[in-house]
């Protein structure tokens, strides 16, 4: 299970982040690491991080918390392909073997206007699972058994996939949930089509926020 972990955001190469803007042509783009920093696992020290980015050219590189979560410019508008990438380059830098999911600005400033749970107050309280790829029908029916056997248990979560996107709403605490339990494992299986990485609302609206300086 994803874990989000307390810190502040960095910078590499005297770059601010308040320089991380869309002017120019220059799309900015965030990335999502899987399973880093967990449990004593696959540690990633976020300078490394940093530096393996901006060595594949990638600019106003910045990363937050120690989640592995990057903020960078690129000139490249293929997610897929800089995903595979920076898979690639951590692997062969850092020897982790870290799944990446690679966003557009737009694509997370569209996550956060699909958000079905805005009205909740506590943005602890809400998990997005950003997935790989398009999903499946698996991946759709996966979402509606861990929800069915959540409301069978009598618990207060819920879920919905919007897009490459599941939204989840854990009011009674995430680190309990059985339904983001079984969420986050997608990618886990041999047979699954897609990965997924999760965050709290808090870390997505900083990162978009980041984004936009």
């Amino acid at each position: 299970m994803e874990e989000e972990q307390r810190g502040t955001h960095d910078r590499i190469g005297g770059r601010d982040v308040s320089g991380l803007r869309q002017d120019g042509g220059v799309p900015t783009h965030v990335a999502l690491l899987r399973g880093i920093n967990v449990g004593g696992h696959n540690k990633v020290a976020m300078a490394e991080l940093r530096e393996v980015v901006s060595s594949l050219g990638h600019g106003d590189v910045a990363t937050y918390i120690q989640s592995g979560n990057v903020v960078f410019t690129s000139d490249q508008s293929d997610t897929a392909a800089l995903a595979a990438a920076l898979e690639q380059a951590i692997a062969t830098s850092l020897s982790v073997p870290a799944r990446v999911v690679v966003l557009s600005r737009e694509d997370l400033a569209q996550v956060a206007r699909d958000n079905p749970y805005a009205g909740e107050p506590n943005p602890k309280a809400v998990h997005a699972v950003f997935l790989s790829g398009e999903p499946g029908p698996d991946v759709a029916e996966r979402v509606a058994a861990a929800q069915q056997l959540a409301a069978e248990q009598g618990s207060p979560d819920t879920a919905q996939l919007v897009g490459r996107t599941i939204f989840m709403h854990t009011p009674d605490g995430y680190g309990r949930s059985d339904l983001a339990a079984a969420l986050v494992k997608l990618g886990q299986k041999k047979t699954d089509t897609v990965t997924g990485t999760a965050r709290n609302w808090a870390t997505v609206t900083k990162l978009l926020a980041m984004c936009d300086g």
